[in-house]
């Protein structure tokens, strides 16, 4: 199985003025902390959030719209700067892409947290802005009472049995799951990633709603279940908790395509105007702490601390047995920084005129 590595480890110097204690303390004090786009269905987090609340008890964890994309986040925190309110998220969670992008604004604040020097170097700010939190794969989910013949590829979803069948997990106008699944279908058309991926992607889509194949519904379990989008693409781990949410009902496959694995990181940061600036510290620590990296992993996320909690004996066996098999994930993809923006601005930018689907 893909893993982080690839990414060589450096250590890095820590900046923390307080002790876990004293930073409960202050965050205590603050009495809450709001969170925005955390559906409990994703990589865990339900799980998460309630082993921060029990560990931590007094903060209120407040959170915001569980189904905003990575571009909502941002403009989250712009329309609510001088906001101290219950509206002002303290913490995001975005696509690799946006946390750069957060940082150039002023959006985010740094802070390095305790286990810094565990997380790979080249999956974090070297200056404490942002840090790679967990990834994954995209892998297409499938309602086999609707679909006979899952898909086993990107090129299979062109096939005239999938007519009024595939959806994407967002909006590829704002959500990174949804941007990125763009590349993935570039990648599977032997496009380098970056922008002639987006474009090889760009031109994928437009082929399938030509097709009539392509669904402008966002699809989630609920849309899967019900037929509105029996085919959806979105990260594997997303669809592996749906496939637990749906227990059975109905059946679904997830299948990791043979011809365009890519693999997505995610970033952790702190609005740079947090209304609650401890408690989004103390949330941080209790993410990249073990306990909360073994938090992502019940949810079918790579924690980014994988490695080194691999190395060190700390993850569970049947947390492991219960990960996908390693077939498929070897091939995986990991574009660089620059790709992966390079991708957001081409889809972004190409999606209306390219494709002319509203996803909604």
């Amino acid at each position: 199985m893909a893993t982080v590595s690839m990414i060589a480890l450096v250590a890095a110097p820590m900046a923390q003025a307080q002790s876990i204690d004293e930073l409960y303390a202050a965050a205590k004090a603050e009495g809450m902390l709001t969170t925005i786009a955390l559906p409990h269905d994703w990589c865990g987090y339900g799980g998460v959030i309630d082993g921060f609340k029990k560990k931590y008890p007094g903060i209120e964890v407040n959170e915001l719209n569980p189904d905003a994309g990575s571009a909502d986040e941002l403009e989250a925190i712009r329309a609510n700067k001088d906001n101290k309110g219950p509206q002002a998220p303290d913490v995001i969670d975005v696509g690799l892409a946006f946390g750069p992008a957060a940082k150039d604004e002023g959006l985010i604040q740094p802070y390095k947290v305790s286990t810094w020097d565990t997380i790979p170097d080249g999956a974090k700010d070297a200056e404490g802005f942002w840090y790679g939190d967990y990834y994954g794969v995209m892998s297409f989910i499938v309602n086999k009472d609707l679909v006979d013949n899952s898909p086993m590829s990107f090129a299979d979803l062109l096939k005239p049995e999938y007519a009024g069948s595939v959806a994407l997990a967002g909006d590829p106008r704002a959500s990174n799951q949804a941007i990125l699944a763009v590349l993935a279908a570039g990648l599977a058309k032997g496009a380098e990633p970056g922008k002639p991926a987006a474009e090889a992607g760009l031109e994928f889509f437009a082929e399938l709603n030509k097709a009539g194949n392509f669904v402008p519904v966002i699809g989630k379990a609920g849309t899967l279940a019900q037929g509105t989008t029996p085919i959806t693409i979105k990260w594997d781990y997303n669809a592996l908790a749906d496939r637990d949410t749906l227990n059975g009902n109905p059946p679904v496959d997830v299948i990791v395509p043979s011809d365009g694995v890519l693999a997505g990181v995610y970033v952790q940061a702190i609005s740079a105007y947090a209304p609650h600036p401890n408690a989004a510290k103390l949330w941080m620590e209790y993410l990249y702490s073990d306990e909360g990296q073994l938090g992502w992993l019940a949810g079918y996320c790579h924690p980014i601390r994988f490695n080194d909690l691999a190395k060190k004996g700390a993850i569970p066996q049947e947390m492991m047995d219960k990960l996908p098999p390693a077939e498929g994930y070897e091939k995986a993809v990991f574009p660089t920084l620059d790709q992966v923006n390079a991708n957001k601005e081409a889809v972004v930018g190409g999606w209306d005129s390219v494709v002319g689907a509203n996803v909604q």
